[in-house]
Parts: C-alpha cells; structure tokens; sequence
C-alpha cells in the first residue's frame, strides 16, 4: 500500500486556546445597588443605580455585600460630574462616567450601564488572573499558518501580466496601495484571535477585522500582523471550512469556484429534478465532492461522468455554506436581516432587508446576489422539481443563516424567520440586488 507523504508546509487546522475563555466564564456578575429612596435630580439616562450625591465612604459600605456590586454616584468635589463605583477585588473601583448618548468611562461605548459593567468586569477579572499571559501572547504565533501570510514578493510569472480589472476595482478602503485598514469590531458569539489563538474577551469591541482580507486579531496582536496582509494561496489549501472572504482574496474571483461551479452544474443538467435541493444526496459521495475541491480546487471534476446524481452536486453546494466559518449572512448582520422578516408592510420590509445587505462584506453580498439569482431561476422550474420560493427558504434559512445567540430556544425561535428572509431575497431578487 503506497504512503502519501505531506509536506511540512501543509494546511494544518489551528489549535483555539481555551484558557481566557474560561476565565470569562469565571469573571463576577454585576450586582447592581438599588437606591430606595427618590432622589432629585436624577439624570433621565440612568436609573435606580444612581444614589445622588453620597460620599465615597457611603458608597463604599454599600458595595461590600458583594464582587461585582456597583453603583452611580454624583460627585460631591463637581456637581455634574458623575462616578460608577464598582465593587473587585475586594475593594471599591471609581470611574469617571460619561454619557453622549451612550455610556462610557474609556474608548468602549455602550446601550446599558449594566453592559458596560459586565464588560469591565470581565476585563479586569482576566487582565488581573492572567497579566503575564497576556503579556506572551504573541509568542509562538499561528498567523504564518491559517491562510494570512503577506506576499512579500510578486511572483515573477505575474510580474508581466495585466492586472484583472476586478483586482483594480477591490481595492482596499484606505485608498493606499498595499496598505490594509484594521477596524475596532464587535464580534458576536465567541470569538478567538487568528494571530495567536488566544480567545478575544468582553463583551464589545474585542479586537480589531482587517477591512482588506477579514482577519479577526486582538488589538494588541493586530500590531504584529504586516500591513499587506493579503491572503497568500500556498496557506489557503482548503475551500471547505475557509472564510469566504480569504477564500476569494487569495484566488483572485468575484466568489468562490465551489459556488460558481455547483450553480453551472446544477443548471445546465438538474433544474427540472423534483424536490431539487430538498432531496438529499448520498452523504459518503457529497464528502467526496468536498474532499475534491479541497484537493484540486477549480480543476475538481464535478460533472456527470463523476457524480450522475444531481443531488450529491446540491448537497456539497449546501454543506459548502454550513462549513463556513462567518455565514453568509454574516453574525453582524443577522439582526437587521431577522428585523425585515418581522416587519409587516411590504415596502418597509423591502427597505430594511436592502438595509441589512449593506451590512454584508462584498464578498458575501456577491455570492449571496449570485445565489439568489440561481434559486429565482430555480422557481421558474416549479411545475417539474415542485420547488418554490417558500420551500427553498426552509432549506436554505438555516443553512445561510446562524443566530449569533448562545441560547437554544432564541436561536430555535429564529427559524421561521430565517426561512422567511431566504424567501424574500429570492422573491425580491431582482429588486434588491
């Protein structure tokens, strides 16, 4: 039997680290102090928390019942000025509060006191159980492994081609050749650092995306990441399973082949197959179509010869949008994409569903379009494969679309709408894209 022997350059999945997560896990909850008596003056944008102007010895005893006790105080040196006292540690932590429409006490801004607490919790909790971990985090990197790493040279057969119009048309949004723009970002769900493994803590602004290729960093690793950080091809060596994004980066295309190739099959031999998409293909060979383009990319043979049965062609296509790290309708713009299907007049709905797609990044917006497109042209084959609008959102909704809730039951009760947003884009299609 003939070993295959890889070389050491090979595609090898990270290894997340679990450790900060865990002591988020452990961080104090907040614990907030009520004041029982009404007190004048109290500003409209904090509630029973604000005591007024008391000292901070008063406040002092009342925090001591619990970590993670806090309250709002006005201060007694500038009327006007306002203090979050707060309850680590086992003694009491003052902040300067400000409010300007959200609430502050550094750069983070949030909708609650009760969010930012919560948040300053957490980071003091892990940069005071783990400060000298922290400190090494940068250490043995995994960046130079997961598709990220600069090109540092132009390849000498490029050096004399043309450059494709669409590579002059993405440009990164800095205006600046070759330099990428790394934006303060709110990831929902847990996230972890794709420089050094590590789990990005709190709970807003956790770490900084790379607006050119998507690489999710802490803002302290984001300073060790070159400034061209282009995804280079030699890393990217998987499809399946690879954020969309660094997929299309890293070979040059509008989308990804798997997706373009998938629809072309699909429509030049399967639109009139009944229960086309709601039929499952035999799970071993759809494994074997994933295992293909990871091997061999565009030149993977997906054609009838190799896979007579449509079904195992759509069935890679939907588990292609399953494996994706992000979704396709990403987690940041999954609310505003649930807010249109609960909406009720048709012509709000439709402007808020237009809404919720400026929130996807390009490359996600364009292969979504493109699918859309394909399923618009699937329904005009109804009366043969017996599928509509409606019954290609119930497959499609949850494979599109994942709640960045942790809750079971909110991501349960998500469904219907989920199917419901498929629908509308499909329906719509022309309209929105």
């Amino acid at each position: 039997m003939a070993l295959t022997l890889f070389d050491t350059d090979e595609y090898r999945p990270p290894v997340w680290k679990s450790y900060l997560y865990q002591l988020q896990q452990e961080a104090p909850h907040p614990r907030r102090i009520t004041c029982t008596n009404e007190v004048e003056n109290r500003p409209k944008y904090y509630g029973r928390e604000f005591h007024g102007m008391i000292s901070r010895e008063a406040a002092d005893q009342l925090l001591s019942v619990a970590e993670g006790s806090y309250l709002i105080r006005e201060s007694q040196r500038q009327p006007g000025t306002y203090t979050l006292a707060l309850r680590f540690g086992s003694q009491t932590r003052n902040f300067r509060l400000y409010y300007d429409g959200k609430h502050f006490v550094g750069e983070k801004r949030f909708e609650s006191i009760h969010d930012l607490v919560t948040d300053g919790l957490i980071t003091l909790y892990i940069e005071t159980k783990a400060a000298e971990y922290i400190a090494k985090m940068t250490i043995n990197p995994i960046y130079e492994h997961i598709g990220y790493t600069t090109l540092n040279r132009e390849p000498a057969y490029q050096k004399h081609m043309p450059i494709p119009k669409e590579t002059l048309d993405e440009k990164d949004s800095t205006g600046q050749d070759g330099v990428s723009e790394k934006r303060v970002h709110t990831f929902r769900g847990p996230h972890w650092c794709e420089y050094c493994a590590n789990f990005m803590w709190g709970l807003i602004a956790q770490g900084v995306r790379c607006a050119d290729c998507g690489l999710n960093v802490h803002k302290q690793c984001s300073k060790m990441v070159p400034n061209d950080c282009k995804p280079d091809l030699k890393h990217v060596k998987k499809v399946y399973s690879c954020d969309l994004t660094t997929l299309v980066k890293a070979h040059i295309t509008k989308r990804p082949m798997v997706v373009d190739m998938c629809i072309r099959e699909i429509e030049s031999r399967g639109l009139n197959s009944e229960g086309l998409y709601r039929v499952s293909g035999f799970s071993d060979l759809i494994e074997d179509v994933k295992m293909a383009f990871d091997r061999d990319g565009e030149k993977a043979d997906i054609s009838v010869n190799m896979y007579e049965d449509i079904n195992i062609i759509t069935g890679a296509l939907k588990l292609y949008f399953r494996d994706l790290p992000i979704p396709l309708i990403t987690y940041d713009a999954y609310p505003k994409f649930i807010e249109s299907a609960k909406i009720m007049d048709p012509d709000e709905q439709l402007e808020t569903l237009h809404e919720a797609l400026k929130l996807l990044p390009p490359a996600h917006c364009e292969t979504l379009r493109y699918l859309m497109a394909h399923l618009k042209r699937v329904t005009l084959h109804e009366k043969e494969n017996l599928m509509n609008a409606e019954n290609l959102g119930i497959v499609f909704g949850p494979t599109l679309m994942r709640s960045p809730e942790l809750d079971a039951m909110a991501a349960l009760n998500d469904i219907r709408y989920q199917r419901l947003v498929v629908e509308l884009l499909i329906k719509n299609e022309d309209i929105l894209f």
